[in-house]
């Protein structure tokens, strides 16, 4: 996880954050279910590192401001033009060459990179980041409410996935899906690895703006 972040956060500091993740998935185990504790612990740990980022907020008010502007940006060419729009587009309503578009990318693609997450999270009420399987019912006695609401979340993630040009489709289903690193995908694509971190963030971007419109 530390790979793309600045040089001023330190390596120990991640570490520290995740052993308040370990701790935390120590005590929060339910041995009766049907996981790894692996599987668990990873989650807690990658939930507490990035709790613990956003609280410092290394990513540049800059780059949260154009990130912002970019996700206004799309959403406003696809109302227009019933479609994704082009690199080409998107740089000309910003006002922006194709260039600094795409270099904008990449400086917004490290603070995007858990977008996905966050669409998978939900809230407990509390400070703690919950993951998608913390949320799931006792087998017994489950929730009604909850299994509706998290069939209509996958139901639009799965929709706005679909959505998304071909590039940036596949660019996710191999990032997330078959856990492919950025360079892997690159090979695959036949791209460099910075360009497929600007599909995946224009992917994020899109997925962001779109679930965000169906809410207002």
């Amino acid at each position: 996880m530390g790979s793309g972040l600045p040089a001023h956060v330190e390596e120990a500091d991640l570490i520290s954050y995740g052993l308040g993740g370990l701790i935390s998935a120590i005590e929060r185990f339910d041995l009766s279910r049907e996981i790894k504790f692996e599987t668990y612990a990873i989650t807690r740990i990658r939930g507490a590192i990035i709790d613990e980022l956003r609280t410092l907020d290394w990513v540049p008010r800059s780059v949260r401001a154009r990130a912002r502007q970019i996700e206004k940006a799309n959403m406003k060419l696809e109302a227009r033009f019933q479609r994704a729009p082009t690199d080409e587009e998107m740089a000309a309503e910003l006002d922006m060459s194709i260039e600094d578009f795409q270099d904008a990318l990449l400086q917004i693609s490290n603070s995007t990179i858990v977008a996905l997450d966050e669409m998978w999270t939900a809230s407990n009420g509390g400070s703690d980041q919950v993951s998608l399987i913390d949320t799931l019912p006792d087998s017994d006695a489950p929730d009604p409410q909850q299994v509706v609401e998290k069939a209509l979340q996958r139901d639009r993630i799965a929709d706005a996935i679909a959505a998304l040009p071909e590039r940036e489709k596949l660019v996710i289903a191999l990032y997330y899906y078959e856990n492919l690193t950025l360079r892997e995908i690159g090979e695959v694509l036949g791209v460099t690895e910075s360009r497929v971190s600007q599909l995946h963030t224009k992917a994020v971007l899109r997925l962001r703006s779109k679930l965000s419109s169906e809410l207002e």
